[in-house]
């Protein structure tokens, strides 16, 4: 996949994640159950206006910084460190190198995106009962989920640097 398809595809994820969080923020509460205790109860509120804000940012926004900054940083690979830099970089390798390093962050991305709108999820259904309690069991079953991507992403990532 190049960069250009992995934006446009990015894109359409992170305008469905916007959506799925504005269409389901109707059903909560003018004021939102927002922060969790670890036992699930409710510790924190806003209101509705407020948290829909703020999870707008947060599923559009927060995923752009892996997705974008690899390639401001990495203009011509300077900022990139990695094993054996001068084989990677070398003018044979560094354009693949390169976009490899940019597409990544955009998986990355995604999975990012995917979990905070689970996060959102979660949230709607807390407020959903009265009083609001955050299932403890999704919100570790969705962190779970999304380390072990991110596990796998490092894994990939130094898998494909390897020292040669």
């Amino acid at each position: 996949m190049n960069f250009r398809a992995g934006m446009a595809l990015l894109g359409a994820l992170l305008g469905s994640v916007a959506v799925f969080v504005w269409w389901t923020s109707r059903t909560l509460p003018e004021t939102v159950a927002s922060h969790f205790a670890l036992s699930g109860n409710a510790d924190g509120f806003s209101a509705r206006a407020d948290y829909v804000a703020t999870m707008m940012v947060m599923v559009v926004l927060v995923p752009l910084l892996p997705a974008l900054l690899p390639g401001a940083l990495l203009r011509g690979g300077a900022g990139l460190n990695i094993p054996d830099r001068e084989y990677w970089l070398a003018p044979e390798r560094r354009d693949a190198t390169l976009a490899f390093v940019r597409v990544h962050g955009l998986w990355l991305a995604g999975a990012l995106a995917l979990f905070l709108g689970f996060v959102h999820f979660l949230t709607v259904e807390a407020n959903a009962q009265k009083p609001p309690v955050l299932s403890n069991g999704g919100f570790v079953a969705g962190l779970v989920m999304f380390l072990g991507l991110t596990a796998a992403w490092v894994w990939l990532l130094f898998a494909r640097f390897r020292r040669r």
